[in-house]
């Protein structure tokens, strides 16, 4: 069963991308597309954060050392840091809040 569900999932993925590659290039010209084109990978990194952020395995929300380390990184970003000094800034606060037990 577990096979099953693999190959149908990777000939719809296969699928998908060749709709992809068939739409003509007068409509990927347009510029409402390609601004919603643009915008759908922020969007999904977004939604993709959240739920990492947000969620534990119970499916129950949660505020920890996560939204913390979320919250230096937009500051980082705010301030236009590099974006590897994003990164270890807010790896650097989670495990600081955790390692001092403030946040679980």
């Amino acid at each position: 069963m577990i096979w099953a569900a693999i190959i149908v999932g990777s000939l719809g993925c296969y699928l998908l991308k060749l709709a992809g590659l068939s739409v003509p290039q007068s409509v990927l010209d347009h510029p409402v597309i390609r601004r919603i084109a643009d915008l759908i990978p922020v969007a999904l990194l977004a939604a993709l954060i959240a739920v990492q952020v947000f969620s534990t395995p119970e499916r129950t929300l949660v505020m920890d050392a996560r939204l913390a380390g979320l919250g230096v990184a937009l500051v980082g970003l705010l301030l236009r840091a590099p974006f590897i000094v994003v990164v270890l800034l807010a790896a650097g606060t989670a495990a600081l809040l955790r390692a001092l037990g403030v946040a679980a």
